[in-house]
């Protein structure tokens, strides 16, 4: 592994883990009020683009990230789209 690609998937754990917390919080609570649906879905719609990015480059690193990224990503929106109007 070179340093570029070490660099690479540590950043990419960080960046990644950061969504964990807020899709447990989400999960737990069922409180999606402060979830901007607006946002989440440019969100996952950028995050799978990068996906496609990082297969097509074969940037593993980019490729690891955003796979999880998008897994967290989905789940949010989902939430929001089940939770939110279950409040509404």
């Amino acid at each position: 592994m070179t340093s570029s690609e070490l660099i690479g998937y540590v950043a990419a754990s960080l960046t990644t883990a950061s969504f964990v917390p807020q899709a447990r919080l989400i999960h737990r609570t069922r409180n999606v009020s402060g979830v901007s649906l607006g946002m989440y879905s440019a969100f996952t719609v950028g995050v799978a683009l990068w996906l496609a990015y990082g297969l097509l480059l074969r940037a593993w690193p980019v490729v690891a990230a955003n796979g999880v990224t998008l897994v967290l990503a989905v789940s949010i929106l989902v939430m929001k789209l089940r939770y939110g109007e279950a409040r509404a």
